[in-house]
């Protein structure tokens, strides 16, 4: 494998690592790199480009457990009491939360997972997915209360748990954008940005590791010793570049809200629109 190969995949895991988490889907990003430039390539067979995004996405993934390391200690009950975010069990978010906002999406995603595979796979339904994405989170910074009751993701209800599950089920519409559908539903429930923002990564991480593992599993043929470099510098990229843009774009979404990115998103639909079509 030539150097040019071990750029492109630093290229495409800076692509995964940058989006997967902001409100722009990382999804919709890699499907329109498949389509322009991916599986173009001779190296990159259609099986082994579909291990390979697993593979960046398992190192996205590890950045935000290690961002979130405490809270899920906490949730898993692995910390004693004294060390938490909160001395009372009411006033911490429960793992039962968790998997109460999991629920409504990974049982669609289930039931619905084979047409999505074969129907909304591409370039045209992503574009859909980036512009409906879009005003939906246009619309969560438009209605959203104007001081939101819930600052802290500890503060969280089962009702709005389960209120944030559902509206995460539009992120099954590849564009639309798991983050983008969970923390616009959460604005609108009365959360602030952050907190919405703390829930929606906490959620991922389950859903997108148990995702990524029995892909793996069924695609575990495809690690050769010709492609390994190639996985390794993907992950190691994605992996260093989600690091950065999620400590990034915390700090920034209490302050920037969620317009900015509905923007881009619209942007890069005309733009990829010109040119695909």
């Amino acid at each position: 494998m030539d150097f040019i190969e071990l750029l492109k995949a630093l290229l495409l895991g800076l692509v995964e690592g940058v989006t997967e988490f902001a409100p722009v889907s990382s999804t919709g990003h890699m499907i329109i790199v498949d389509d322009m430039w991916l599986q173009s390539e001779q190296f990159l067979t259609k099986y082994v480009a579909n291990t390979f995004k697993i593979v960046i996405q398992l190192g996205s993934i590890l950045a935000v457990v290690i961002i979130f390391w405490k809270r899920f200690m906490d949730l898993l009950g692995l910390r004693r009491r004294s060390e938490g975010q909160a001395a009372a069990p009411g006033q911490r978010l429960r793992l039962s939360q968790v998997i109460v906002g999991l629920l409504p999406a990974g049982v669609l995603g289930v039931l619905t997972e084979s047409y999505i595979d074969d129907h909304l796979f591409s370039t045209g339904t992503v574009l859909i997915g980036l512009v409906l994405g879009a005003v939906l989170m246009i619309a969560a910074d438009r209605f959203a209360p104007a001081v939101p009751s819930i600052q802290t993701v500890d503060q969280i209800t089962y009702r709005q748990a389960i209120m944030i599950g559902l509206v995460q089920c539009l992120s099954l519409w590849p564009g639309f954008s798991r983050s983008g559908s969970t923390i616009s539903g959460g604005v609108l429930l009365g959360m602030s940005h952050r907190a919405a923002a703390d829930f929606t990564f906490i959620m991922a991480v389950p859903i997108m590791l148990g995702a990524s593992m029995l892909s793996l599993v069924k695609n575990w043929e495809y690690f050769t010793m010709d492609s390994l470099p190639f996985f390794i510098v993907g992950f190691v990229s994605a992996f260093l570049f989600a690091l950065i843009s999620i400590r990034f774009f915390l700090k920034l979404i209490n302050r920037v809200k969620l317009v900015p990115f509905a923007i881009y998103r619209i942007v890069l639909a005309i733009i990829v629109y010109v040119i695909y079509f």
